[in-house]
């Protein structure tokens, strides 16, 4: 049981009700992940045009899906979060991952795997060393990367590691529960960002502006 309540769609009000009708206009639909997020909508509001942009592809990103899923799923198989994983590895065949490459990225051999190429086990490896936090001792490491990956898709593939480093420990210590399959599979819809939907977005948050922001420091004076 989550350890946090979920704000469900129908009902919402106010900025939570925002935050879901901008939800809508980018990925079709308000998922899952940001029902509990929701309980800070604002915070949701920032942060969801970034992981969508990054993690998809078609919103501005220059790393092609498939890709950025193999480095999700090592980073999720890496910290054992379940509820990433497997909605990653849904999002990831959507992608064009293979089951047989998913066992081949979660294994620890991965980089003997004649299922994945030169330029994927390089980023899978990365991955792997920026979530052990090793990635600045391995120069090794970082010299494969670099012979198949420039400057911008190395920015991509380390942010989006570290990304999901991040949500991983969101979804394990608020005990994120996993959702059915056939839940989780709706997350194949948003595979593709149309850079009109972006626009969209940022257009229903401005035309939606809080005329209030929560004010910490006042409140910390009183």
């Amino acid at each position: 049981m989550a350890r946090i309540g979920k704000i469900e769609r129908e009902g919402a009000t106010g900025e939570t009700e925002r935050l879901f009708q901008a939800a809508e206009a980018l990925l079709g639909r308000a998922p899952n992940f940001y029902r509990y997020l929701a309980n800070s909508p604002l915070v949701a509001k920032m942060l969801l045009p970034f992981n969508a942009v990054l993690q998809r592809q078609g919103g501005g990103s220059v790393l092609p899906a498939k890709i950025k899923e193999m480095v999700v799923i090592k980073t999720s198989a890496v910290n054992g979060c379940a509820y990433c994983y497997a909605h990653n590895t849904s999002l990831g065949m959507a992608a064009g991952i293979t089951e047989e490459q998913v066992r081949a990225i979660d294994s620890d051999d991965y980089m003997n795997s004649p299922l994945l190429s030169p330029r994927e086990k390089a980023a899978v490896q990365w991955a792997e060393h920026v979530t052990r936090n090793t990635a600045s001792k391995r120069d090794d490491v970082f010299a494969a990367l670099r012979e198949h990956f420039a400057d911008a898709e190395i920015v991509e593939l380390t942010l989006i590691s570290g990304m999901f480093n991040m949500f991983n420990r969101f979804m394990d210590s608020l005990r994120i529960p996993l959702e059915p399959q056939d839940e989780i599979d709706k997350i194949k819809r948003s595979l593709d960002i149309d850079t009109e939907n972006v626009r969209a977005y940022f257009e229903t948050v401005l035309n939606n502006w809080p005329e209030e922001f929560p004010n910490p420091a006042a409140e910390a004076a009183e």
